[in-house]
């Protein structure tokens, strides 16, 4: 049985273990609700039934427990080898047993942990089995459309907490390959990124990972590309010129991809 209300009640329950004060920990708290939300509304624009959005909304709310530890433990939203949020919460959720605090049935157990491992990586794994696979891109795209909110209003030393610098961040630059990838239509490697530009240029380079029409869209009608471009200031002529390329690439890009344009 789904029953979100009890799943929320338990979600509560888990974060007693994690100081509600630090403004990380709230940041990420008000993620997992939004992409809640922008889950639905996916699954609701792809006339999922009800059973596959409630499965939707548990997935978005159980898609970011592993951070609240990364968090604790490094202060920080860098993944390692040694921590991937992903991968961690699936082990919190699955090794550790906890699954069953927010979910009755274990019919799903297989799906939901597929697509937690999923969310984060640069790409989808192979051969997966049809629905586990739909649910995989819901929440990948639910992730990255509430990504973008979350790099309109929340403070860059929320966002990065230990790569910002607020005295160097208008100078950075765009290092070579990530600007060559994302004028390519690739997404950025997480290892590739070398300077704070880097960092910030990864998100809007989400959008090559888009799966539905419905997220491209929302993110035009958002104007997402042009208002994230335009909370930096860059000093770096150089820079100021590749981000007026990248601004005219990636809307284009994101018209231009949808089947019903």
């Amino acid at each position: 049985m789904i029953d979100f209300n009890k799943a929320q009640e338990a979600f509560s329950e888990y974060l007693n273990n994690y100081d509600k004060n630090d403004s990380k920990i709230r940041l990420k708290i008000k993620h997992t609700y939004e992409v809640v939300n922008q889950s639905e509304y996916i699954s609701k624009g792809l006339n999922l039934d009800e059973e596959n959005i409630e499965i939707a909304k548990i997935i978005a709310l159980l898609h970011d427990i592993g951070r609240f530890e990364q968090i604790k433990v490094t202060s920080d939203f860098i993944d390692t080898d040694k921590l991937d949020h992903a991968d961690f919460g699936a082990k919190v959720l699955f090794e550790d047993n906890l699954i069953h605090k927010f979910i009755e049935t274990n019919k799903y157990d297989n799906l939901i942990k597929t697509a937690i491992i999923n969310h984060n990586k640069l790409k989808i794994e192979d051969n997966l089995d049809k629905d586990v696979e739909l649910h995989c891109k819901i929440i990948r795209d639910a992730d990255k459309l509430d990504n973008f909110r979350v790099k309109e209003e929340e403070d860059f030393k929320d966002i990065f907490p230990n790569v910002y610098n607020p005295d160097t961040l208008y100078y950075s630059t765009i290092s070579e390959k990530v600007y060559s990838d994302f004028m390519n239509g690739k997404c950025i490697n997480v290892n590739d990124r070398k300077t704070q530009l880097d960092y910030w240029f990864c998100v809007i380079a989400f959008i090559f990972d888009l799966n539905f029409d419905i997220s491209k869209k929302y993110i035009l009608d958002k104007n997402y590309i042009n208002i994230l471009i335009d909370r930096i200031q860059y000093k770096d002529e150089e820079t100021k010129k590749q981000m007026e390329d990248i601004r005219k690439f990636a809307n284009d890009y994101l018209k231009e991809s949808m089947s019903d344009k």
